[in-house]
């Protein structure tokens, strides 16, 4: 899997490797892509979606999250996406709006693929695991993760970066992902470096 070639060649590996995995949710090999916020997990998820082709879906677990239940939103996954998903049925959910600080808008329907991608802090938590068919880390530390995060937001999100910061530690510190994934994700000048992680092996 270490290909650091370019973001290409790397993805279209580990597509091939996903779609060959048996499914871990109904028909659905969901997999997650977790690392601390600012590390790239949006980014890399929209280019591993289009390496897998076929339309693959994505879940941001930031339309799941609120202002009130930054990592509660569990209960929610289940019912909402999860148990659809298992019975091969289309999921649907209304995002939050972080600004009305309400769910709104119209659903979002998300189809029981052959692969779904769940992406955001928290998604390899203890209570998901056994749903995963693969979890990656996004494997760049804290502090830079979270210097990234804070230039890309302003100003204007510092005060609720504060509130996030405190939050995602305490997360992590109870329930960490990074032991649990199969492969590591770095992100190089050349593109991605796709490694075993703690939890894989080569």
């Amino acid at each position: 899997m270490h290909d650091p070639t370019s973001s290409l060649s790397s993805l279209s590996a580990l597509a091939r490797r996903l779609r060959a995995l048996p499914p871990s949710l109904g028909p659905v090999r969901l997999i997650a892509v977790d690392g601390h916020a600012g590390s790239g997990k949006t980014t890399f998820s929209a280019r591993l979606a289009e390496a897998l082709g076929g339309g693959t879906p994505v879940l941001h677990l930031d339309d799941l999250a609120t202002h009130d239940e930054l990592f509660e939103w569990t209960d929610r996954l289940r019912t909402q996406v999860l148990a659809p998903l298992a019975r091969g049925a289309t999921a649907r959910y209304r995002a939050y709006d972080w600004t009305a600080r309400r769910f709104t808008g119209p659903e979002h329907a998300l189809p029981a693929a052959p692969v779904v991608l769940l992406e955001g802090v928290g998604a390899g938590r203890r209570a998901l695991r056994p749903h995963l068919a693969c979890l990656l880390w996004m494997d760049l530390d804290r502090s830079d993760s979270w210097d990234r995060g804070q230039l890309r937001d302003g100003e204007e999100q510092a005060e609720f970066w504060a509130g996030w910061m405190r939050e995602e530690r305490a997360h992590f510190a109870a329930d960490p992902t990074r032991p649990y994934a199969e492969l590591l994700v770095r992100q190089s000048p050349l593109g991605y470096e796709v490694l075993p992680g703690p939890h894989g092996t080569d």
